[in-house]
């Protein structure tokens, strides 16, 4: 079977999307690569084609289990032979999908960072014959990143555990320059095919809002897209269950989505948003991975996200089809004060010692003021985002909420 059978077979595709083929070769190659590619781009098929084509198991570092079990599911769905294994299995499901994986039944494994490291899968996968290892959401091994996990620093060395080398293959949808190196490093790469397939989704519309009444402003611009389907990000669990029954209220099929929900609950939401049934999911940034949506027309952000790589990558969810989709974020300086008081709530991480807790921390507050200047800025929003991102740009998009006020300003 060729890749492009493959992809047709297991996907439904006639080609491959830019960068995808060149990943794909390099990892057919046995050779590493760094995919930094947006969300929608497709980054899973860079590694699930390989995946299907080599001989032997490829695994598949998540950080996130909901992630995990959408990403099997689809597998299975398409005939793919996949399993998962995390803190949510028991442990004679964990024996189990150990047992499965020896005798050849799974083509790919996905598996927390935490768990390469146990003796009982480090036994299985001495024995087993590990063709690729692809690192999804790469961007957690830097510090510089917006989710820095110490677990993903073990995984070179569960690498060089294995008795011979495969493939290893990082993706991740944002990474500054200073977490690209980081990736490159930290991860000991070899001589890897690296592709940045850039950053500026066109069809996007970007703009801050700053209304006198926030409900109202949103109440409005949900009339004004009725039928359409969106997505509504709000920061805490409390604002997403007050949003989702005001639009109930008035009529609009909405759904919520939260880490507080029962599993039911959120299990029936995002197959109620999959199918249309529900037009508007009203989220924390627990929603949204993994969710191949191409429909989604708007991404409303209630309330200002932590940094700009989250901002990026949820509003990102709209117009994966490349039709033109709206991503509007609703600002007020009490969004400031959230934010702050979400980074200095985070957990303690075991994992870290009390000195490297404070760098994080500060890192978190150094984002927080790059994405509040986002908010604050008068000058193109997208050519904004795309310095952060290392990108060149010019000074005018014509397509975000300030190049259009400043066009329609007199004198202008």
């Amino acid at each position: 079977m060729t890749k492009i059978e493959a992809l047709r077979k297991y996907f439904g595709h006639a080609a491959f999307r830019p960068a995808q083929e060149v990943l794909i070769d390099a990892l057919l190659a046995g050779r590493d690569a760094l995919g930094i590619m947006p969300t929608g781009a497709g980054k899973s098929v860079c590694y699930q084609i390989p995946a299907i084509l080599l001989g032997g198991i490829t695994l598949v570092v998540s950080p996130l289990i909901s992630l995990m079990k959408d990403q099997v599911a689809a597998l299975k769905q398409a005939g793919i032979p996949g399993a998962y294994i995390n803190s949510s299995l028991t442990v004679p499901q964990h024996a189990e999908v150990l047992r499965r994986a020896a005798a050849g039944r799974y083509k790919i494994i996905y598996i927390a960072p935490e768990r390469l490291g146990t003796e009982a899968f480090l036994e299985f996968a001495r024995e087993a014959p590990i063709a690729l290892v692809a690192v999804d959401e790469a961007h957690c091994v830097s510090q510089w990143g917006q989710d820095f996990r110490p677990s993903y620093l073990k995984i070179p060395g569960f690498i060089e555990a294995l008795p011979e080398r495969p493939a290893l293959g990082a993706f991740t949808a944002t990474a500054t320059a200073e977490v690209k190196s980081d990736i490159l490093r930290l991860l000991n790469m070899r001589d890897p095919t690296c592709l940045t397939t850039g950053f500026d989704r066109q069809n996007l519309y970007f703009e801050v809002a700053k209304p006198k009444s926030k409900q109202a402003f949103f109440l409005q611009c949900i009339a004004n897209r009725a039928g359409k389907c969106g997505i509504v990000y709000c920061a805490t669990r409390k604002t997403v269950d007050s949003i989702c029954g005001e639009l109930q209220k008035h009529g609009v099929a909405a759904a919520r989505y939260h880490a507080g929900l029962e599993d039911e609950e959120r299990r029936q939401s995002q197959e109620d948003f999959v199918s249309g049934k529900a037009k508007v999911m009203v989220a924390t940034n627990a929603f949204g991975m993994g969710i191949d949506k191409p429909d989604v027309r708007f991404v409303f952000h209630y309330n200002m996200p932590k940094n700009m790589e989250s901002y990026y990558q949820e509003a990102g969810r709209a117009g994966r089809d490349g039709k033109p989709s709206d991503c509007i974020l609703m600002f007020s300086s009490d969004d400031i004060k959230t934010a702050e008081f979400l980074i200095r709530r985070t957990g303690k991480n075991e994992e870290l010692s009390e000195r490297e807790q404070k760098i994080v921390q500060r890192r978190d507050f150094e984002r927080l003021d790059k994405m509040t200047r986002y908010c604050e800025t008068e000058s193109c929003l997208r050519a904004y985002m795309l310095r952060y991102f290392g990108e060149k740009r010019g000074k005018k998009c014509g397509n975000c909420g300030n190049c259009r006020r400043r066009k329609r300003a007199p004198g202008s």
